[in-house]
């Protein structure tokens, strides 16, 4: 037995908590046989690169989470914002209805873009009725203008 303990020097400690019903914790028996070290680096390895994997994983999975909160926020605002813009188009309404028949945040950011349609189609309109009264008017000064003789170039 003293042979044995020369040999590992380890023997008493890993004895003790053989003893507990438990490996000894951290600890890596040491040996002196190559093929035995390549054995254990190469199960090491193994072990990291599964370790990397679920780092990887857990760190994609936690992006993937923030993205998806930015995206909620972002929804929400815009939905706060529709409710705001229809409240501001007509503001009898928003005044005359009880907030019980108005329409709830999802609805109001479901037409926000059927609203801002509207609103751009209007401002159109009226840029191009604008326009044309402008050209209208310009015409009718034109012709309001008496001609001037040009003179005739010759040749």
């Amino acid at each position: 037995m003293a042979e044995e303990q020369v040999h590992d020097p380890l023997n008493f400690m890993r004895n003790m908590w053989g003893n507990m019903g438990f490996s000894l914790p951290g600890m890596v028996a040491p040996t002196f046989d190559v093929d035995e070290l390549d054995k254990r680096i190469k199960d090491m390895k193994a072990v990291e690169g599964w370790l990397r994997m679920n780092l990887s994983m857990l760190q994609m999975t936690i992006q993937g989470l923030e993205m998806q909160r930015t995206t909620v926020g972002a929804v929400q605002a815009m939905g706060k914002m529709a409710s705001e813009s229809v409240k501001a188009m007509s503001p009898e309404a928003a005044e005359a209805a009880p907030a019980e028949a108005q329409p709830n945040a999802f609805s109001d950011a479901a037409m926000w873009p059927w609203q801002m349609m509207q609103q751009m189609r209007d401002q159109m309109q009226q840029s191009a009725e604008a326009a044309a009264e402008a050209a209208a008017t310009a015409a009718a000064e034109e012709a309001a203008k008496p001609k001037a003789k040009r003179p005739v170039a010759k040749k």
